[in-house]
């Protein structure tokens, strides 16, 4: 039997082949699905995905991790527009039973010249997972969550931080700024709670609920990791929908 995070890589590609034989990892009968703008139960998978690979969709699974019984993968879209998104999946013993995802238009290349996926791929120091969870974590909460901006340059070594961000350059100068950057309803960004810490080796992601620009909003940041310093970054915001255009009733995280 093939790996959980190839038995998504399949589930994913088969979004742009239509092919109906990776969706039987899926539990469909206790199949809770995150994403407010699905809705749950109206079709089968099979059915879904047959009819998306009309479209000629592209699918390419740019990196993929396992934590305990869930896998995350970062991921390219192309539909009518290009996306890029980050999706997790938990298992249940052989069998997917639960999916969340966020997923932003791409954009970029940033004013550092890189894209949204470029960058290393492959997890490695996996006796370090604990540790790297524990820093990322740790500054979300100090950093983006409290706002203890004195802070950011003791999690980055140098001020040397590798962003994948399409906004933003390289280095923690332009991350500062735009967190101190301000709307009419305060901080642009504010973040207001972690949800989840994923880790897998040196590569964590983190998923945090808050607002961008006063609009509610899912922060997904992918974090790797090196001799304890925050050295590389990607991330995807995405607008949650109000309540009353949710289209099932699991919530966004």
């Amino acid at each position: 039997m093939a790996n959980r995070k190839d038995q998504i890589r399949a589930l994913l590609k088969s979004i742009e082949t239509g092919d109906p034989g990776p969706i039987a990892v899926v539990n469909q009968e206790q199949y809770i699905q995150h994403n407010p703008q699905t809705h749950e139960g109206s079709e089968g998978l099979e059915v879904l995905f047959e009819r998306l690979s009309k479209m000629s969709p592209r699918v390419n699974i740019v990196r993929a991790f396992e934590d305990g019984d869930v896998v995350f993968a970062h991921t390219e879209y192309d539909f009518s527009r290009s996306n890029i998104g980050f999706e997790v999946f938990r298992f249940d013993g052989e069998r997917v039973v639960e999916h969340w995802d966020n997923i932003q238009q791409r954009k970029g290349p940033n004013p550092s010249g890189r894209t949204m996926v470029d960058g290393a791929v492959e997890a490695t120091d996996r006796d370090l997972t604990e540790t790297n969870r524990g820093i990322a974590r740790a500054f979300v909460e100090d950093v983006l969550v409290h706002r203890r901006l004195e802070m950011l340059e003791s999690y980055v070594n140098g001020g040397c931080l590798i962003q994948h961000d399409p906004e933003l350059a390289d280095g923690t100068a332009a991350l500062r700024a735009a967190l101190e950057t301000r709307s009419d309803a305060g901080f642009a960004i504010r973040y207001g709670r972690i949800h989840r810490v994923l880790a897998e080796g040196d590569f964590v992601l983190t998923v945090s609920e808050g607002f961008l620009n006063g609009i509610h909003t899912s922060f997904y940041d992918l974090f790797r990791i090196a001799d304890g310093k925050l050295v590389e970054h990607w991330n995807t915001v995405e607008a949650i929908p109000p309540r009353s255009a949710w289209k099932n009733d699991n919530g966004k995280f």
